[in-house]
């Protein structure tokens, strides 16, 4: 091109732009002079006058800026109808090529003639557009086609103009970093050679043909989530030439030829959209380009679309499918936590948590489409949105104005998305332009649902990724994995299984999906909800405090917690509580009812507590406290220990524990694409029917609709405000090692176990226990050249894996799931154990034993805050917690083993039982009478409902 042209075509660039932007800033300026009528004929000829001036400049500059002036053709939802009415003939309307340079271009790339190659040549071009022009031919044979031949020098055009849009785009990103556009610029930089090579072309068409099983015009073939759709067949190309079957339509600009033909606007665009569906959810790989004029529709009823030009075609991963689909239905539903594993997944990064605003613009990508002439609202929408979230930004990250408007609250934007996002926007201006609406969460919905029910339809094998591949501790393990994949995904979703004899890992197993919408496999450090296992945890907590002499048993709380005293609550101590035998057993089950997201308030549910009223003597009866037992404990931790729930939590078991990041009550932002979503058992669903009311449940979970009940549970503790709260006695979030691990430490004594196991990857302990977002104020420039002068350098988490001899790989290639691997602890660990817990009855504190019996009710299902397990012949050497669902956690003392089940299939526990069954046989424990086979089950157990 030479430099003199390249400096050419960037002064006309940045000369038009500064003529507009002068035009309608004085117009802002004019109108207040005008009345209401005649401000609008004032801007209808501003932006009719610089309508013209684009459309002159792309036509002129050819490449690049027609392509852009295609997809601005298409956006009639936001932009003016000057614009959308001159722009559109950018769409295949173009100044055509002479045709002795068609000719030319034909007969060098196919080495023929024109005249040996066709029977007849239409002089005339059907259409032209920015990169090529399609002429009508016949062959020898007779067969009628069309040829799509590639402008002269086009290549070179395009390639210096994206150069140029590069320079121009770094610089705003310079400039105005809210403005980041270089993720869309380096997606097209590397797209764009493809769609120069027509041979690219004709492999995508033959490809996506053959995915929608796109056959003939008179195929009839009926099948679920079928798209009826037409594409020409590929008769040849080259890199410049491409010969196509010829297929009769109506372009879609031509509205008159629409409504003559008769043809469905609203159902013709409904099924543009699902053919795009299928092409991004169900396929991988979509057409990157849908403007109007890559449009027909076929003249013969039932008016097909008939797809063309599938030059710029996208293909992606499958977890970037997945994590598309999983952003489309997380926007359907309103899934917040959904939502960020989806960005997490596909690579987005923020600098900030802000979900409720990320959901915002999330959604704005799938809003029902509108008529044209509702783009001016539709425009106002948008900024008000977009001030609105700015605002938020300011007082989130305590900016000033001019600080706020150059932050991006996006760190990492993945290159895949571009090209989604673009066609997103180009479906919704199709459908602005041909005046329909369309319901894209509805249409697009059952593909986005395909996509992530597929892989959970096959039934699970032992040489699947169904078991997660990692390597087998023990005999045990062996047969408990071949059980798993027995049990199936009837009966399990989502499972890990965790257990420790001896303070040796001999289980950690991971099987099944992350969640009913999420096929992704769960793994070691996946975070299940565990329900009332997390009392468990709490009280424990109160156990430390009292060990560490903060606290006593037998002390009245109110003396502690001075708000408690009122309503008769000054006879409640601390061991009533622990006991469930304080009276306040149906305390919250009216908020639970009537406001649910209440309990989400830490220091409200804290003030209800305080004041509530006992409904039995303390002391008196063991009856389960299923909510309530969680904000009494916390009220008593929090004022005996002057510091906040969680910072204790941290202290006493999560930091001594080493299981950072992989037990919480109460998840931090930064998490969500480690969690494990929960669904309902149907089949158990129904059992819920037909059981009795059991006497020792609180009253409040003897009354209602069982089953009704039961459904809430799982789309409640699902939400993101539920997952954040603070609720001890039912939202811990944990793998089931770092709970194995914990009840290790118990059964121990309160001595902290060895490290895990070395080979269950990534190790427990490597996460950050509460995630940071990168400052935006970060030079990435610094970071890559500080990586590069110190290549040597390990990194802290590195060092700490040699140290403890293992390298740093998230692949056990050296130990595959098929061998029993031995861990041996080195000397420097075994030396580093601690105690937790220093007193040496601290077993019967946590059952209520000996010197403590006297605190807990005789004979009663219940400790000091622990479930406890008698065996079929009556010892009593087990003690835990189970949680609705089948998620449980317990020790044995008396062999020194500790097991955890975590799940996200929430059923009556029967899976957890069997596991359990065969673990215990295969060890020769006694198994604890909750888990037996007709045993009487725990308030957990039993109902299913207890949270």
């Amino acid at each position: 091109m030479g430099w003199g042209n390249i400096y050419k075509r960037r002064l006309k660039v940045f000369t038009l732009a500064l003529v507009i932007y002068l035009d309608y800033k004085a117009v802002q300026k004019r109108e207040k002079w005008f009345s209401k009528s005649k401000k609008e004929a004032l801007w209808q000829r501003t932006h009719e006058r610089n309508a013209k001036r684009v459309l002159n400049l792309m036509i002129e500059m050819e490449g690049l800026w027609v392509k852009l002036g295609q997809y601005l053709s298409t956006r009639a939802d936001v932009l003016p109808e000057a614009y959308i009415y001159l722009l559109k003939q950018l769409q295949d309307s173009l100044p055509p090529r002479p045709l002795k340079e068609v000719h030319q271009t034909i007969e060098k790339e196919l080495g023929k003639s024109i005249n040996d190659m066709f029977s007849h040549f239409v002089e005339a071009p059907l259409a032209t557009a920015s990169l090529a022009q399609v002429h009508r031919a016949t062959l020898g044979d007779g067969q009628e086609v069309v040829v799509k031949v590639q402008h002269e020098g086009i290549k070179e055009v395009i390639l210096e103009d994206l150069k140029n849009a590069k320079s121009i785009v770094d610089w705003i990103a310079w400039a105005e970093p809210q403005y980041d556009f270089n993720p869309m610029i380096d997606e097209w930089c590397k797209e764009a050679p493809n769609e120069l090579d027509f041979n690219h072309e004709a492999e995508n068409t033959r490809k996506v043909s053959k995915n929608l099983l796109v056959k003939s015009e008179h195929d009839d073939i009926n099948y679920v989530n079928r798209v009826d759709v037409l594409i020409p067949e590929v008769i040849q190309s080259s890199e410049r030439v491409l010969i196509l079957q010829y297929m009769d339509g109506i372009r879609l600009n031509d509205k008159a030829s629409l409504d003559e033909y008769g043809v469905d606007k609203q159902k013709l665009v409904e099924e543009i959209t699902r053919a795009y569906a299928h092409q991004i959810y169900v396929d991988g790989f979509f057409n990157g380009d849908p403007h109007p004029g890559n449009f027909l529709v076929s003249k013969e009823p039932p008016h097909r679309p008939i797809l063309l030009d599938f030059g710029l075609t996208k293909l992606i991963s499958s977890s970037m499918k997945q994590a598309l689909a999983k952003m489309f239905l997380a926007c359907a539903e309103g899934d917040h936590v959904a939502l960020l594993a989806a960005f997490t997944e596909m690579g987005l990064k923020l600098r900030l948590d802000m979900p409720e605003q990320a959901m915002d613009i999330a959604s704005v990508f799938f809003r029902n489409s509108t008529p044209a002439s509702e783009a001016l609202e539709n425009v106002k929408s948008l900024a008000d949105q977009r001030e609105k979230n700015m605002k938020f930004i300011q007082e989130k990250m305590k900016l000033n104005k001019k600080e706020v408007q150059h932050f991006n609250p996006v760190d990492a934007f993945p290159g895949d998305a571009v090209i989604f996002i673009r066609v997103v926007n180009l479906l919704r201006g199709l459908s602005s332009t041909l005046d329909v609406r369309i319901v894209y969460l509805d249409i697009m919905k059952p593909f986005a649902e395909s996509t992530l029910l597929g892989s959970i339809r096959t039934k699970p094998a032992l040489n699947s990724q169904w078991i997660y591949d990692s390597p087998i501790h023990s005999d045990v393990e062996a047969k408990l994995r071949q059980l798993l994949v027995e049990l199936g995904n009837e009966k399990i979703l989502g499972i890990q299984v965790c257990a420790y004899k001896d303070g040796k890992v001999i289980i950690d197993t991971a099987a099944g999906m992350l969640g009913k919408y999420d096929p992704r496999p769960v793994q070691p450090d996946t975070l299940f909800p565990v329900f009332s296992a997390t009392k468990g945890i709490t009280a424990g907590m109160v156990h430390w405090l009292v060990d560490k002499g903060k606290l006593k048993f037998d002390e009245t709380i109110a003396n502690i917690w001075p708000e408690f005293n009122a309503s008769k609550k000054d006879m409640i101590k601390v061991h009533h509580v622990l006991n469930h035998s304080s009276g306040l057993h149906n305390t919250m089950s009216d908020v639970m009812r009537s406001n649910p997201l209440l309990i989400c308030d830490w220091e409200e549910s804290l003030h209800r507590i305080a004041q509530s009223a006992p409904e039995t003597e303390p002391g008196s009866q063991q009856l389960y406290h299923y909510l309530s037992f969680g904000w009494l404990c916390g009220g008593v931790i929090e004022h005996a220990s002057g510091k906040k729930f969680q910072e204790v939590l941290e202290e006493a078991f999560i930091h001594p524990l080493n299981i950072e990041g992989e037990l919480y009550i109460g998840i931090p932002p930064g998490v969500e694409s480690r969690l494990a979503a929960l669904t309902l058992d149907t089949e158990d669903l129904q059992n819920l029917l037909e059981i009795n009311r059991r006497p020792e449940m609180p009253s409040s979970l003897q009354e209602g609709n069982l089953a009704e009940m039961a459904s809430a549970v799982p789309v409640l503790f699902n939400t993101l405000n539920i997952r954040r709260a603070v609720i001890p006695a039912a939202n811990g979030h944990c793998s089931a090692r770092a709970l194995a691990r914990y009840y290790a430490a118990l059964a121990n004594g309160g001595s902290t176990p060895p490290p895990h196991s070395l080979v269950s990857k990534p190790l427990l302990g490597s996460h950050a226990h509460v995630p940071t977002f990168p400052s935006f104020k970060q030079s990435k420039k610094k970071l890559r050249t500080k990586e590069i002068d110190n290549p040597d350098t390990p990194s802290k988490k590195t060092d700490g894996l040699r140290r403890r001899g293992c390298s740093n790989s998230n692949s056990p290639n050296n130990n595959k799931g098929s061998n029993i691997v031995d861990i041996n602890i080195d000397d420097d660990a075994q030396k580093s154990v601690k105690r937790i817990f220093s007193s040496p009855k601290i077993h019967d504190a946590f059952m209520g034993l000996g010197d403590y019996s006297d605190m807990v009710i005789a004979d009663g299902k219940f400790g000091l805050g622990f479930r406890r397990f008698n065996t079929a012949a009556g010892n009593l050497m087990s003690f835990g917690h189970s949680g609705v669902g089948g998620s449980t956690g317990f020790c044995n003392i008396e062999h020194n083993f500790s097991i955890a089940v975590t799940v996200n299939k929430m059923s009556l526990g029967g899976a957890t039982r069997s596991i359990i069954q065969l673990i215990c046989s295969e060890l020769n424990i006694p198994v604890p009478e909750d888990f037996s086979r007709f045993g009487e089950k725990g308030p957990d157990m039993q109902l299913n409902l207890s949270l």
